[in-house]
């Protein structure tokens, strides 16, 4: 079944911030429960203002994946545990390339199932952080996408 890219209203915020904090829980072992609750108001108040969303919802349109994307940078994808290997986050990540203009993605370093994500999806290491963008210290790997022509690679220096 082809998986529906639909836009985000604010009074979904709840929503949003539910189905981030469910996958971090089933993926980001590595965190501490305050940095859950360090981010859930900043996610909610902040973050989902500064980006672009999209998701995928079920048959009952509750949102079942989402994405926020800003300045060719994928800020954040989520997908419910429940939904996971389903293909809703390649679905979501291959819209935020193909119209969002997404060239770049930093991962958490320790979250594993990500960085072999975006590596399976054509996403490298550029370079790496030992603190995340929080000053918290999660190192984060700083990935881009690679370019589909080799003419995409010359830089001006």
């Amino acid at each position: 079944m082809k998986q529906k890219i639909d836009t985000i209203n604010k009074t979904e915020y709840q929503e949003v911030v539910s189905v981030w904090e469910s996958s971090v829980r089933a993926t980001h072992h590595f965190l501490k429960e305050e940095d859950i609750e360090y981010f859930k108001p900043l996610i909610l108040n902040t973050y989902l203002d500064a980006v672009e969303l999209r998701c995928v919802r079920n048959n009952e349109n509750k949102i079942v994946g989402f994405l926020g994307a800003a300045e060719q940078s994928l800020e954040m994808l989520f997908i419910d545990p429940e939904h996971r290997g389903k293909k809703i986050g390649k679905t979501l990540l291959d819209y935020s390339i193909d119209n969002l203009n997404v060239t770049k993605v930093d991962v958490n370093e320790q979250n594993e199932q990500a960085v072999g994500f975006y590596k399976h999806c054509g996403f490298q290491v550029v370079d790496r952080s030992e603190l995340d963008s929080s000053g918290k210290p999660y190192p984060t790997l700083h990935m881009k996408l690679k370019s589909k022509t080799t003419a995409d690679t010359v830089y001006k220096t």
